[in-house]
């Protein structure tokens, strides 16, 4: 029998908030304004939840890998925004040279462009999931059914693509609003987002990149990298390629061993 969603405390207390208000303004008219000024406070607290992507207000939240895995030294590498026909298949390389799994966040429409690569990404070992369809910047301000309609059209196409059904979903920049977690559970899938984060598409500097992945990574970390968008280098590189190397020799010397998130948690 599916589990009925359960909203968080912070959604629920959200809730209780509106209710009062309305009351409060029915019962004492002369306070309307107090009223006013709560909910405009409540929304502006669910606003900036929504704009940290590690938060946990607005539901579950993936944002280290669990503690066992954590003390296995397990580390999750994630890749984001493609595939990519340039990219994608050189990181698919540098990874196998390195024996490393990975977890690509794949755009639902840009599979749609080159399935053989998210086919390429599974014969691999690796793992596609779910990064909406359109990779909307205005994800955030959707409403539900077209959350629900995004969501899940990338959910059927990587599935009819791949054969595997993603298992996990990350936000266009990791932003979202009180609707996602409801959809997330209507459509099976877990809501994941990081603990090490490059700017990797805006900064093209690979010792800048580098230094803010490496710098502490330790066990548990989920780290973001992309394929898709990534900022050049000088000489024209995308930066995930001049990198990457570079961060899987520093997890091996600190014997980190990357895993999928769906290896993770399994």
């Amino acid at each position: 029998m599916p589990v009925r969603w359960q909203p968080s405390p912070f959604l629920s207390a959200s809730v209780a908030v509106h209710v009062a208000a309305a009351l409060g303004a029915i019962v004492a008219p002369a306070a309307w304004p107090w009223a006013v000024g709560v909910l405009v406070a409540n929304h502006a607290l669910l606003a900036g939840a929504g704009l940290w992507p590690s938060s946990r207000l607005l539901g579950p939240n993936l944002v280290r890998l669990p503690e066992a895995a954590a003390q296995r030294r397990e580390i999750a590498l994630t890749i984001d925004d493609g595939p990519d026909p340039e990219v994608t298949p050189r990181v698919l390389d540098l990874l196998d040279a390195a024996n490393v799994k990975a977890s690509f966040f794949c755009i639902g429409r840009l599979a749609q462009q080159h399935p053989e690569l998210c086919r390429e990404i599974v014969r691999r070992g690796h793992r596609v999931e779910n990064h909406g369809h359109a990779h909307s910047n205005a994800f955030s301000l959707f409403g539900p059914r077209r959350m629900r309609r995004d969501m899940a059209l990338a959910q059927a196409t990587l599935t009819d693509i791949t054969g595997q059904a993603p298992r996990f979903f990350r936000a266009t920049a990791g932003l979202r609003n009180p609707f996602l977690d409801p959809v997330l559970h209507s459509l099976g899938l877990s809501l994941a987002t990081w603990s090490r984060r490059a700017f990797d598409t805006r900064t093209g500097d690979p010792d800048r990149v580098f230094q803010r992945l490496a710098g502490q990574l330790g066990p548990g970390d989920i780290v973001l990298m992309h394929d898709g968008h990534s900022a050049r280098t000088r000489d024209g590189e995308p930066v995930i390629l001049a990198v990457l190397p570079r961060l899987l020799r520093h997890m091996a010397e600190h014997d980190l061993h990357p895993v999928t998130l769906f290896q993770s948690v399994s």
